[in-house]
């Protein structure tokens, strides 16, 4: 990610573009890790770690705007640049939107279902009227003459941070499947990717957690008009691609932008470490192993 830095860290990157290219195959798929803990030393040495994005929830994780606007600093600067930060935000909250875009990154915002939120979200993201814009110039975040300068010459500096930030929705819902066109008719041009949230859509269609690639007939019917209407909009695809590598295979399948890393499960993982080891050293009576002097 190192080609779509801006000219100062602090900026976000040139997402935008870089989904875009990702989508039309003039560059691989985007490959992410998913921090799941709010832990900036976590972030500080995932940062160094080659991945596209690191994805920050700030969802679901214990973090305040503190913590969430370090471990996005840390993914930027540790990374020199190679590694763009996105952050999931905890809502549809125009300050939240705010505090993450001024931090320096993209967002991605869950659980837009309706076209009147679609729009906010937009409004909180963008500067300027004209576009439908609202979004407050932050005077301390970009200093002048040191991280203030615009991307393009031929814009103002922010209209070159809307052009950079990457804004990407999880429809997370069958309604908000249902209504995906309409979102995407009305403010299409302003959303960079959409991401399947599976987990949460088949819960909220009363399916259960387990089997997110199940075959009910009616999920099918549901991932069968997700697609489709991204397909007629032409709009980037993203989303989780974990498990085991055919699941992967299967889950990042037309995905411009998958998350294929995450802490917390590298975490798990060390549970069967323990469990080898026990098997490795069973109980024994260490007085006997070696020889008294």
């Amino acid at each position: 990610m190192a080609a779509y830095r801006a000219p100062s860290l602090l900026q976000p990157h040139r997402a935008r573009e870089a989904l875009a290219d990702a989508h039309a195959g003039r560059i691989p798929p985007l490959m992410g890790f998913f921090c799941g803990l709010a832990s900036p030393p976590v972030a500080k040495l995932v940062a160094q770690c080659g991945w596209d994005v690191i994805w920050v929830d700030w969802e679901h994780s214990a973090m305040n705007v503190e913590t969430m606007t370090q471990m996005l600093h840390d993914i930027q600067f540790h990374s020199e640049g190679k590694t763009m930060a996105f952050v999931r935000l905890p809502g549809t909250d125009h300050a939240a939107i705010g505090y993450a875009l001024d931090a320096g990154a993209s967002i991605m915002v869950p659980q837009v279902e309706t076209v009147e939120q679609a729009r906010e979200i937009v409004a909180a993201a963008k500067y300027g009227a004209k576009i439908g814009g609202s979004r407050s110039a932050p005077p301390a975040r970009l200093m002048p003459g040191l991280s203030d300068m615009p991307m393009f010459p031929n814009m103002t500096l922010h209209q070159s941070l809307n052009m950079q930030a990457a804004v990407a929705i999880q429809i997370e819902s069958l309604e908000g499947i249902r209504n995906l066109d309409a979102i995407l008719t009305a403010v299409g041009e302003h959303i960079d990717s959409v991401w399947l949230g599976s987990l949460d859509a088949r819960i909220s269609m009363d399916l259960g957690a387990g089997g997110l690639l199940g075959g009910e007939p009616e999920w099918l019917e549901a991932v069968a008009l997700y697609e489709s209407t991204l397909a007629k909009h032409n709009k980037p695809a993203s989303g989780l691609a974990l498990g085991t590598p055919e699941m992967k295979a299967i889950l990042g399948r037309g995905r411009s932008f998958m998350v294929t890393g995450c802490d917390f499960y590298g975490l798990l993982g060390q549970s069967a470490e323990m469990t080898n080891m026990r098997q490795m050293f069973p109980q024994v009576d260490h007085s006997k192993v070696y020889k008294k002097l």
